[in-house]
């Protein structure tokens, strides 16, 4: 064999190597990653559960009247920042002031009427008194002619007479205690204010005052106005929305998990929850609040109906509610409905799944004073009134 077969025969072995190096380095490459992937899903993923499928949620406030009126002036709109107690719309007042009119005038007129009922009984007093003496002496004469009828000096027919007064005396006395009873019956243990026909006009007084105030319909919460509906001139009904108001500092996000991962889910878990409004720039911190009590196909207006026909199996979903840092929703501001991305960590699994009795809680969830003032001015107004119809003695010691 020559020299040139022989170079020509060596020539492979190079090649060979290199392909064998190099794919010792890819599965190296290969197993370095397995290896990266598997530590980083042990300590890290599978401690984690994340969904796109995640919406902001909040409280829509519907506005709406308590009385019947028209429209006569609107005050908010669309997009609005409006505080609790702020009048929004204004109703016709007219046939409200009428009315209201009306209940001051009968208040006033049910005082000076209770007042007489205090003055009949001072009269009925007297009267009994009157009567109580008219019959006493009406026995002491029948007494004296039945001592001088034997003797002749009085007649039979006067001492009859005698006894018929004293008859008619002791009627007139029964019916003036039976009278003087009835008029106590409307007073007894009361003042003019606490009787109860003055509590009755008062309280017509009342309800004609916060019809007149709710002419002008508040808002009951701070927040955005949305959904505008009501137009002047138009004719509104109690129960009817008008607009509503989103209070946004009071958002949280509602993410619906599959129901594969929620076997490690619990309640106060961490979230990280990101906003495709803002990117992922924007970080909110949240909490599990609770984990929802069906899957969305259950309460649906139409739910599956498994049993019949033919079935295939669909991995469900169940709603997660996701309170967030009320500073962070200040700082960065979320609309309702938007998209998020969430992130739950659980790997602290000592939290409940469902939420625990709550005892002793000493304030509602949710609440509103904006209407708490017009009765407190109700009040105030028939305390006047009464005042002002009672005698000039009376109010003096008052």
């Amino acid at each position: 064999m020559t020299s040139e077969q022989t170079s020509s025969a060596a020539t492979p072995a190079p090649k060979t190597g290199t392909r064998r190096r190099a794919l010792l380095v890819l599965a190296a490459v290969a197993l370095l990653a397995g290896v990266g992937w598997a530590a980083w899903y042990l300590l890290v993923a599978r401690w984690h559960q994340d969904t796109d499928d995640a919406y902001v949620q909040g409280n829509v406030v519907s506005i709406v009247p308590q009385t019947t009126g028209t429209v006569v002036s609107i005050d908010a709109d669309d997009g609005m920042r409006v505080e609790a107690g702020q009048a929004l719309v204004h109703l016709d007042p007219n046939d409200a002031q009428v009315a209201f009119d009306q209940a001051v005038a009968n208040l006033a007129g049910t005082v000076r009427q209770v007042r007489g009922l205090y003055s009949s009984v001072e009269s009925g007093q007297a009267d009994l008194a009157a009567r109580q003496v008219a019959v006493r002496q009406a026995r002491e004469d029948v007494k004296r002619r039945e001592g001088l009828v034997a003797s002749g000096a009085v007649s039979r027919e006067e001492l009859a007479h005698a006894r018929d007064v004293l008859a008619a005396a002791e009627a007139a006395l029964s019916a003036s205690q039976g009278q003087l009873s009835r008029s106590r019956a409307l007073v007894d243990a009361t003042e003019v204010a606490s009787q109860p026909q003055v509590q009755a006009a008062a309280g017509q007084l009342r309800q004609a005052w916060l019809n007149l105030q709710r002419m002008a319909i508040v808002a009951p919460v701070s927040g955005y106005v949305a959904k505008r509906d009501v137009q002047l001139g138009e004719r509104v009904q109690p129960g009817a929305a008008l607009m509503t108001i989103v209070p946004l500092e009071q958002v949280w996000v509602e993410a619906n998990f599959k129901e594969t991962q929620l076997t490690d889910m619990r309640i106060g878990q961490p979230v990280e929850v990101h906003a495709d409004l803002y990117g992922s720039d924007v970080r909110y911190d949240g909490r599990v609040a609770s984990l929802g009590m069906g899957t969305g196909s259950a309460f649906s207006l139409l739910p599956a109906q498994n049993a019949s026909g033919n079935w295939i199996k669909i991995v469900q979903r169940v709603p997660v509610r996701i309170e967030l840092d009320p500073k962070q929703v200040v700082e960065h501001p979320l609309r309702l409905g938007l998209s998020m991305h969430v992130d739950v960590t659980v790997r602290d699994q000592d939290g409940p799944v469902l939420a625990s009795v709550e005892t002793g809680r000493a304030a509602p969830l949710l609440a509103t004073d904006a209407y708490a003032a017009q009765l407190a001015d109700a009040d105030a107004l028939i305390a006047r009134t009464i005042e002002q119809n009672l005698p000039s003695g009376a109010r003096a010691r008052q």
